[in-house]
């Protein structure tokens, strides 16, 4: 298969939610380098990093991260207006705000890595399930912290029973599908 950017006025975000430990950034890493190969022009905004660098100083309420989401769904959309395709790997636990981005950015494929809590619990490497469920952290989501489950996705991946390779594997069919994509 080869993949090529369909119209290079046209980028698009595809934007990963689900549960911390869900393999959303997992996903998002190897479609990178899918899209990458195939020439088109990425950016992939991890939650993580965009918290470290962009939204410093928010905690984790619901305002603070409803404004870290409106944050990350601006720096994408002007990305995207631009014809860059955007990743984005952030919880996003709130349907809300998941709309809210969807409706301030054009073109907007959201992908949700569903898995259940006791999977993500178990590839849980920093310990925090762990922690939040010892009380240690206030809020955690998906333990004190409500977690919406995307109502109707574009795509989404199983991934306690799906490889990787074959999560990333929808999500560029997706976009092919949709025309962001042409498979040569």
């Amino acid at each position: 298969m080869a993949l090529k950017q369909a119209d290079r006025e046209r980028g698009c975000v595809i934007w990963f939610t689900g549960l911390s430990g869900s393999g959303k950034t997992t996903i998002a890493h190897l479609v990178e380098e899918k899209l990458a190969n195939a020439g088109v022009p990425i950016e992939l905004l991890d939650g993580d990093v965009v918290r470290e660098n962009l939204s410093k100083g928010l905690g984790f309420s619901k305002e603070d991260r409803d404004t870290n989401i409106r944050r990350i769904a601006f720096v994408a959309h002007l990305l995207q207006r631009n014809g860059t395709f955007v990743l984005t790997a952030a919880i996003s636990p709130y349907r809300a705000i998941r709309e809210e981005a969807r409706m301030m950015i054009k073109d907007f494929v959201e992908v949700y890595a569903d898995a259940p809590l006791e999977v993500c619990e178990e590839r849980d490497t920093k310990g925090l399930y762990a922690k939040a469920r010892a009380g240690e952290i206030k809020g955690f989501t998906g333990i004190d912290d409500p977690y919406e489950p995307p109502a109707g996705s574009e795509v989404v991946c199983k991934t306690a029973d799906e490889t990787v390779e074959e999560s990333a594997q929808k999500v560029i069919d997706k976009l092919v599908e949709l025309k962001f994509l042409v498979d040569e």
